[in-house]
C-alpha cells in the first residue's frame, strides 16, 4: 500500500523523533548506571581501607572497567529474562573459551551494538526510499536480524573450531597420559606432565589441563575437576574420557587400561569418520563434474566437429 503525501512528509520527522528517543534512552540508561555506581563508590569510600583499594583499582584498569560498564549497560535490553536462557548462553560461551563472569553481558552488548549498526542505517535509507510500506519494513527487519545474529554466527564458528581442535588432539593426550601413568606417575603428576609436554602441539587442551591442575592444587576434589573439564567444553569424547577416569578412580581399576581402551575407541571413531567422508566424495563430486567439468570436455570434443559442420553448410 502507498501512504498519502502528507503521511510521507511526516516520515523524516518520525525518523528524527525515533533517533532522538533512542539517544535519550541510552543517555538516561548511562546516567542511571553512573548514579548507582557513584552511590556505591561513596559507600565504599566511607571506610579508610577502601580508599587505598579504590585508588589502586582506578589507576590499574580504568579503561577496561569503563568498557565493561558500557557493555553491561548496552546488554540490559538484550539480556534473557529467564535463568535457563542465561545458562544456555553461558554454556555456549564457555565451550568457545569465554569463561569470565562478564562474558554474557559483553556478548549481549555486542549483539545490541551490531543491531544498531545494521538497523539504524537501514531505517535511514529504506524508509525514506520506500516509505512505511511492506518492502521498506521488510528490508529493515532483514538487516536488523542480520545484525542480531552476526555475533551468534561468530560464536558458533569459534566454538566449533575449538571443539574440533580438542577432538583431533585428544588421542595424543590420552597416549601420553598412558605412558606417564604406566611409568609410575600418579594421575595428578601425569596431568601436569602432559600439560608441559603438549603446550605447543595442543594449546587448547594444554590450557584446559593447566586449569585442572590449578584447581587440584587449590584443593578441589578430583572428581569435580574432571567432571567440570568434560562439561565446560561441550565435546562428547572429552566428557566420555573424564567419566571413564572418574569411574576407574572410584572402583580402583587400572587407569592405564581404561585410557588405552578409550584411545583405541577414539582412533576407531576418527578412522570411521574419515572413511565416511571418503565414501561421500563420489556423490559430492558428481555435481561439480556435471556443471563445470563435463561442459568443458563436451566443448573440446564436439566443438571442432560442430565448427566444421557449420562451415560446410550442414546446418
Amino acid at each position: 500500500m502507498v501512504l498519502p503525501e502528507f503521511m510521507q512528509d511526516l516520515i523524516p520527522l518520525l525518523l528524527a523523533l525515533l533517533v532522538g528517543v533512542g539517544i535519550w534512552s541510552l543517555l538516561s540508561l548511562f546516567s542511571a548506571t553512573n548514579k548507582s555506581e557513584q552511590t556505591d563508590r561513596l559507600k565504599k569510600l566511607s571506610s579508610k581501607d577502601a580508599i587505598i583499594e579504590a585508588e589502586s583499582s582506578d589507576s590499574k584498569g580504568g579503561i577496561f572497567n569503563m568498557l565493561l560498564k558500557t557493555a553491561k549497560a548496552l546488554a540490559s535490553p538484550m539480556m534473557p529474562s529467564t535463568e535457563g536462557e542465561q545458562t544456555e548462553i553461558r554454556k555456549e560461551l564457555s565451550a568457545a573459551g569465554f569463561r569470565s563472569e562478564n562474558a554474557v553481558p559483553i556478548f549481549q552488548g555486542l549483539r545490541f551494538i551490531t543491531l544498531l549498526i545494521f538497523s539504524l542505517p537501514s531505517i535511514a535509507y529504506f524508509i525514506p526510499a520506500y516509505g512505511l510500506t511492506y518492502d521498506g519494513l521488510k528490508y529493515v527487519v532483514i538487516f536488523s536480524a542480520i545484525g542480531m545474529y552476526i555475533p551468534k554466527i561468530g560464536l558458533w564458528y569459534v566454538r566449533s573450531t575449538r571443539q574440533q581442535e580438542i577432538f583431533l588432539t585428544l588421542p595424543d593426550i590420552i597416549d601420553l597420559l598412558v605412558v606417564c601413568v604406566e611409568s609410575g606417575l600418579g594421575l595428578d603428576a601425569a596431568l601436569r606432565k602432559v600439560c608441559d609436554e603438549m603446550k605447543d602441539h595442543a594449546k587448547v587442551m594444554a590450557s584446559e589441563l593447566s586449569l585442572c591442575n590449578f584447581q587440584l592444587q587449590i584443593g578441589r576434589v578430583r572428581k569435580d575437576v574432571l567432571r567440570d573439564l568434560g562439561e565446560r567444553n561441550g565435546v562428547d569424547d572429552l566428557r566420555g574420557l573424564t567419566t571413564i577416569i572418574i569411574q576407574a578412580d572410584r572402583f580402583g581399576s587400572s587407569i592405564a587400561n581404561a585410557l588405552r581402551v578409550q584411545s583405541d575407541t577414539m582412533r576407531t571413531k576418527r578412522r570411521q569418520m574419515a572413511e565416511e567422508k571418503a565414501a561421500k566424495c563420489a556423490v559430492q563430486l558428481l555435481f561439480p563434474m556435471l556443471f563445470f567439468i563435463f561442459p568443458g570436455v563436451f566443448i573440446i570434443l564436439v566443438g571442432p566437429a560442430a565448427i566444421k559442420m557449420m562451415m560446410s553448410g550442414a546446418f
